[in-house]
């Protein structure tokens, strides 16, 4: 469990990734009850797909990078 461990910085643009992936989770959790949003779950899992897919690759790179140094 060290890669828990091993800081980075990430920039504000990275980190806006991040928080895109969390909107869309949120967004999928709190509509599966409502009707209005039921024809935008395609776009949503997708968006939520690619960024979370996004965010771990940045991550995966960044904790390397850091473990280089």
């Amino acid at each position: 469990m060290n890669f828990l461990k091993i800081k980075t910085s990430w920039s504000n643009a990275e980190f806006s990734i991040i928080k895109l992936c969390m909107a869309s989770a949120y967004i999928l959790i709190g509509s599966y009850f409502h009707d209005f949003f039921k024809n935008y779950y395609p776009l949503l899992f997708v968006i939520f797909g690619i960024t979370l897919v996004w965010f771990v690759y940045l991550w995966q790179t960044k904790m390397k990078k850091e473990k280089q140094e």
